[in-house]
């Protein structure tokens, strides 16, 4: 907001400074505008004497000197420094800063969002769980992730579409379906064999047991088949209630086994065979992966007749192309690091651009309770569920937590701290600030003194506190167009985290109701326009913004 004024004042005067022949047009669009580590190093500092020296072989010193001439004329700038080898330092009038209030109230519940994504539409697939048992604490780091992803993608101006890939095909399905066999039997009493590989969770016996209660001993002699899809049902049913508890829902649901159906895989094989892609080897066909740069090729059809998983996935990714989405975003788990590159030789051998796919890879999650680590394994279901720390923590938690690190950074889900009602708790602290601005506006309301975004009251915001929260909330809109554009919602978190502390040393440093009136009035539109942004950035990412706590 108060930068992208900034960048247009620079830009002009660099204008002025071609058309009075100062410098070249050559570092146009290549200086930069930022804000300084420093307080004491301004409000903003450019660059551009040091890339216009090096374009046009001058002393960066003097170019500097000339643009801050030319930039001291602009009303809003107080004063211009050069400092170091040739930054430009810019301190802005401090009345620039109140003028954020204006549009905040204005705009309310949407402002920080923008257009930046130009309707372009998004498919963005995310949790796309096995649908082999209830969603672990993994799948919730990516169900939360990607729903984080969708919403900063989906208020940045793109047009979003949420997907799950529902695998629904190969081995694990197979396994399903005898697991839950062999609990059906041993359940009736009858002799079963239970596969070496096999899923142990008691959410098989539950499904066993639903079998016999509902039909008896009736699938005693049938194949799996009616097993696994019985199975299958009541999963999926679990991970879509599971989904909606933390407020996360799909436009569709893409099953792996419509692209045996459809034929699509057997097109992919025939148009890479066509190319010379792929060979036979060891009763095998292989994909030459290594032709795009791969150390060695990949099986996609093991001797068994079974595809690897390489090869539905570029069938599933060809479709996404073929159904017209100008940007395909993956939320996969670090184990797929391995495979993605695959996937992509696949996609490029296709015909397809695969720099319009992104995959966000993220690392996995370590419960920690009373300070020790919680064991986990999926295959004997001693994992967490979702469930479990939904009803142990609750659902903001859930969601913050998880959104604390950045996706390629490990998270130690600390169980206590999530739980506690302070402001050790970061996701107390941030509510809390929301909360406590909820109950300053009762009380002034008690007392009488309202405000306006029209009271020209604004004047009386001068302590540095003030401007700090000034400063920060005129950075919301490009935090957040920053989030959407690299795909990381975790700097909403962080902003959030920063914006409380700022607003919390406020708080306890200032009394924003107090015996002169107009000063009461200030800070309350002051902390009007810090509440909706503290609501609107919790709701971006999927939280309450509590009035009481």
């Amino acid at each position: 907001m108060i930068k992208s004024r900034v960048k247009k004042i620079v830009d002009r005067c660099f204008a002025e400074g071609v058309a009075q022949g100062y410098w070249s047009i050559g570092a146009e669009g290549r200086f930069t505008i930022e804000v300084p580590k420093r307080e004491e190093q301004g409000d903003f500092s450019t660059n551009f004497a040091l890339v216009a020296a090096g374009i046009d072989k001058r002393k960066p010193l003097d170019l500097a000197g000339q643009l801050a001439e030319l930039l001291g004329k602009d009303p809003i700038i107080a004063r211009v420094e050069i400092a170091g080898p040739g930054f430009i330092n810019l301190f802005l009038s401090k009345d620039v800063w109140a003028s954020v209030l204006a549009p905040i109230y204005e705009q309310n519940e949407r402002f920080g969002q923008s257009d930046i994504g130009h309707g372009r539409r998004v498919l963005v697939e995310f949790v796309s769980a096995n649908p082999t048992g209830p969603l672990s604490v993994g799948h919730g780091r990516n169900a939360v992730l990607g729903d984080a992803i969708a919403r900063v993608l989906a208020a940045s101006g793109y047009a979003v579409h949420r997907e799950y890939y529902f695998n629904d095909a190969g081995r694990q399905m197979r396994v399903l379906g005898e697991s839950t066999k062999a609990r059906y039997l041993e359940l009736l009493g009858l002799p079963n064999t239970f596969p070496e590989d096999g899923y142990q969770g008691d959410y098989i016996y539950d499904i066993a047991r639903s079998m016999i209660e509902s039909d008896g001993d009736r699938y005693k002699d049938v194949e799996i088949t009616a097993f696994r899809d019985r199975a299958q049902q009541a999963i999926f049913a679990d991970i879509d209630a599971t989904l909606k508890r933390i407020g996360i829902g799909f436009d569709t649901y893409f099953n792996e086994h419509t692209l045996y159906e459809d034929g699509r895989i057997d097109e992919v094989v025939n148009t890479l065979r066509a190319k010379g892609l792929v060979y036979e080897q060891e009763g095998a066909t292989w994909f030459k992966t290594s032709e795009f740069g791969q150390e060695q090729d990949r099986v996609i059809i093991k001797s068994t007749g079974e595809p690897t998983y390489r090869l539905p996935d570029i069938a599933y990714h060809c479709d996404k192309f073929k159904r017209g989405f100008d940007w395909m975003v993956n939320v996969f788990g670090s184990d797929h690091i391995a495979t993605v590159p695959d996937v992509l030789a696949g996609i490029r051998a296709m015909g397809y651009d695969d720099s319009r796919i992104t995959v966000v890879l993220y690392q996995f999650v370590t419960l920690l309770r009373d300070g020790k680590q919680v064991k986990m394994s999926t295959r004997k279901a001693t994992f967490v569920t979702v469930d479990e720390l939904v009803d142990e923590v609750g659902p903001d938690a859930l969601r913050f937590f998880f959104l604390m690190r950045k996706p390629d950074n490990l998270i130690e889900f600390d169980l206590e701290l999530a739980k506690k009602q302070s402001q050790e708790n970061p996701v107390f602290y941030v509510q809390y600030a929301h909360a406590r601005l909820c109950s300053i506006e009762r009380q002034a309301g008690e007392q009488g003194i309202t405000v306006t975004a029209e009271d020209q009251v604004f004047h009386r915001l001068v302590e540095p506190e003030e401007y700090a929260l000034l400063k920060a909330m005129a950075d919301y809109p490009q935090l957040l167009a920053g989030a959407a554009a690299d795909l990381a919602p975790h700097r909403v978190i962080f902003y959030l985290m920063e914006l409380a502390g700022q607003f919390h040393s406020f708080y306890n440093k200032h009394k924003v109701l107090t015996s002169d009136r107009e000063l009461s009035q200030a800070r309350l539109l002051l902390c009007g326009a810090l509440k909706r942004v503290f609501r609107n950035g919790l709701g971006l990412i999927g939280l309450s913004a509590p009035e009481s706590m």
